[in-house]
């Protein structure tokens, strides 16, 4: 199957609108249930994670547990279903997600890791009590060794509950990368829950400081965690005390300027 670049645009019925030109792959939805879409891509930042809540797009960002999964063709291979009864797993970036179909108090709460893997899956889905998970382990690369099995003939079966003692969750990414940013202007939440270590590295062109926020309500109450003041050119980090946890994470600049920022957890 041929893949393509996906843009992710938006339409009233009438006119189309292009929210973002990076790659962009699934989107998922349940009509009976809150009637909310979610839609998966990524950037060289981040993954990307979006929801439409009561027709508004509300943007997140995911770290990425690989870089394998950069190139264009991949696009078809990152996944939500729902697997269990109103119950969705994400897979994006090597990390697999639990997932609720629906909002809470109009905000996105719940999306949590739960492991990290290697494995190139297609898709995945339930099956008769299973969990199973289509596999490309042996697939022919454009055709080069005819004696390997065909493209998903290598499924997995196992429990849900299996995933769980999958690869510890674990990754890297963030809002900015030698980006301009924008005084006062607060960038995308980032995931900040289900990983033990966690840290962020800063770099800004010129002098500036950033307030670090946190929502740990999920429900788009931010306060303010620290305040980072940063020298122009000179790196900073920020290591965050072993287990402290909160639903998403965004930062806000003082100045307008090429700014860094990068989580990595572990």
């Amino acid at each position: 199957m041929a893949s393509i670049r996906v843009d992710y645009s938006s339409t009233d019925g009438k006119t189309w609108t292009r929210i973002s030109d990076k790659p962009h792959m699934d989107v998922a939805a349940r009509q009976n249930m809150g009637n909310v879409m979610f839609a998966t891509g990524w950037d060289e930042r981040s993954v990307l994670f979006h929801a439409l809540v009561k027709g508004q797009w509300q943007n997140y960002r995911l770290p990425k547990a690989s870089h394998a999964f950069e190139q264009a063709w991949q696009t078809e291979w990152m996944r939500i279903r729902e697997v269990e009864t109103e119950h969705y797993l994400m897979d994006i970036h090597a990390m697999f997600y639990e997932l609720q179909p629906l909002a809470f108090e109009d905000h996105i709460w719940g999306v949590k890791p739960i492991c990290q893997h290697l494995r190139m899956i297609p898709d995945y889905c339930s099956f008769r009590g299973l969990f199973a998970a289509g596999g490309n382990e042996t697939t022919p690369n454009e055709d080069n060794n005819a004696v390997v099995g065909q493209p998903q003939s290598g499924i997995w079966f196992g429990k849900t509950d299996d995933l769980w003692s999958w690869g510890k969750p674990q990754g890297w990414g963030g809002p900015w990368r030698n980006d301009m940013v924008t005084a006062g202007k607060p960038s995308d939440p980032f995931l900040f829950t289900g990983f033990d270590k966690k840290m962020l590295h800063l770099v800004a062109e010129k002098a500036a400081s950033v307030e670090i926020e946190i929502d740990f309500l999920g429900n788009g109450t931010w306060v303010k965690y620290e305040t980072v003041k940063l020298s122009g050119g000179e790196y900073h980090p920020v290591i965050f005390p072993e287990g402290f946890s909160a639903h998403w994470c965004r930062l806000t600049p003082s100045a307008s300027c090429k700014m860094t920022a990068e989580f990595m957890f572990t």
